[in-house]
């Protein structure tokens, strides 16, 4: 048998590929309920970075949003814009720099992100039941180094202060 060279071979699976598969199979439970909510993928996870970092009174950097919400900016734009628009967050100028926007969750915001926090959560149990904890726990471990081996030094630490 000759050996087919126009075809390329590959020594390992398509791992781009598999962690989109595993996102849209975890997605499949969680879509449903933003979606009953009228909120994007997108919109939840600028919601949620934005509930993680509620307690920053001056609120979060739109640079910082984009990177915690793996979205680019112009992305974030449009995003920002239809949030803001439903009354979910409000944006505002840096009072030490005007060329940078801070953006916080609204009260009505931080009530959709404790709502579906809960439903989240309840499928994140549910995931732990039929993994196992210890296989969530590697899973989670695993992404982490993942993660980490291309992870960009972060020194932009600057931040809006009132």
């Amino acid at each position: 048998m000759i050996a087919d060279d126009s075809h390329p071979s590959f020594a390992h699976r398509n791992l781009p590929r598999l962690l989109l598969e595993a996102r849209e199979a975890v997605m499949l439970h969680t879509r449903p309920s933003l979606r009953e909510h009228g909120l994007s993928d997108q919109q939840w996870r600028v919601l949620r970075v934005l509930g993680e970092h509620a307690r920053e009174s001056a609120g979060v950097e739109t640079g910082r949003v984009a990177r915690e919400a793996l979205l680019l900016g112009p992305s974030l734009s449009g995003v920002l814009s239809r949030m803001e628009r439903d009354g979910l967050i409000s944006r505002n100028r840096c009072p030490q720099d005007a060329r940078r926007t801070v953006v916080r969750a609204t009260p009505a915001g931080l009530r959709l992100v404790r709502t579906l926090s809960q439903t989240i959560e309840s499928h994140y149990q549910w995931m732990e039941t039929r993994l196992g904890a210890k296989q969530l726990a590697q899973l989670y471990k695993l992404l982490d180094a993942v993660i980490a081996l291309e992870a960009p030094e972060d020194n932009e630490t600057r931040r809006c202060e009132p």
